[in-house]
């Protein structure tokens, strides 16, 4: 009897001994947590969605208190919530520019032209591999819904032209829509900008007109509207809106001879102000 007492008290002594061990390890490299970082993570949106550049809301939370971002760099987050940070970090917030994703193209099925048929999985990845997708047009949206998908928000859906369009009162500027899209034609735009050049093709005149019936072709009448103040400049065939000094008067769009050039209002108040 005392042959199986012997090991069990010793194992026991062992485990105890281990315990104490490890409270007392604790105790000494215990990591002391700012008590600030649970108010922050109590009061994100708990997306996770990393639009922030942190893999998560507790990272970002982490890297708010450590100094190394400030309230209003969590995408997510809207107004009221950011200057809530701000106070809870003790620290001013400014007036931050919401941004909104925005699909730059406008080639659905009815302007865009073919080239062949896609017969594969419904993926503009998988589509883009071969041979650049179905489209005549090789910067143009396929419509697959890889933005779609990745979009944790219902911010993006497919029209029945068959391209992708984003909701801009869903849309928390996350990015990830970005990443997604294998032909780079999503961008995120100041929501107070009402101009844009929507489209992603870089051919030249001829050969884009060919491709889509609203592509831009280079022509540069628009940029000629801003000689002395750029605001639109083409580059590769290309128009591109100067989003920190984004065109105002909407006279413009009538120098585009195919529509690439438009208005397209991206804030709840513009829209608003539309349907009033």
């Amino acid at each position: 009897m005392n042959t199986m007492l012997t090991p069990t008290a010793v194992l026991a002594a062992i485990g105890m001994v281990s315990g104490l061990g490890l409270a007392v390890a604790s105790k000494i490299f215990a990591v002391e947590t700012d008590p600030r970082q649970e108010k922050i993570n109590d009061n994100l949106p708990g997306a996770n969605c990393g639009g922030c550049g942190y893999a998560g809301c507790a990272d970002f939370s982490a890297a708010l208190v450590a100094g190394k971002v400030g309230p209003a760099d969590c995408p997510v987050c809207d107004e009221a919530t950011r200057k809530l940070l701000g106070e809870i970090m003790g620290v001013e917030v400014g007036e931050s520019v919401r941004h909104v994703a925005l699909i730059m193209c406008q080639g659905g099925s009815g302007t865009a032209n073919l080239e062949g048929r896609y017969n594969g999985q419904a993926s503009c990845a998988s589509a883009d591999l071969i041979g650049g997708g179905d489209k005549l047009c090789n910067n143009g949206c396929l419509g697959l819904a890889d933005c779609q998908d990745v979009c944790a928000f219902g911010a993006i859906e497919i029209t029945t032209e068959g391209i992708a369009r984003v909701i801009p009162a869903r849309c928390t500027a996350c990015g990830k829509c970005l990443a997604a899209c294998p032909k780079n034609l999503i961008s995120l735009v100041p929501d107070t900008a009402q101009i844009h050049v929507l489209c992603n093709n870089t051919d030249k005149g001829a050969a884009a007109r060919k491709a889509c019936g609203v592509s831009c072709i280079g022509c540069k009448k628009c940029q000629k509207s801003f000689e002395e103040d750029p605001r639109i400049t083409i580059h590769n065939y290309l128009a591109k809106v100067d989003y920190k000094n984004p065109p105002t008067d909407k006279s413009v769009i009538e120098t585009c001879p195919t529509g690439a050039l438009t208005v397209r209002l991206l804030s709840d108040h513009d829209r608003g102000q539309q349907s009033s």
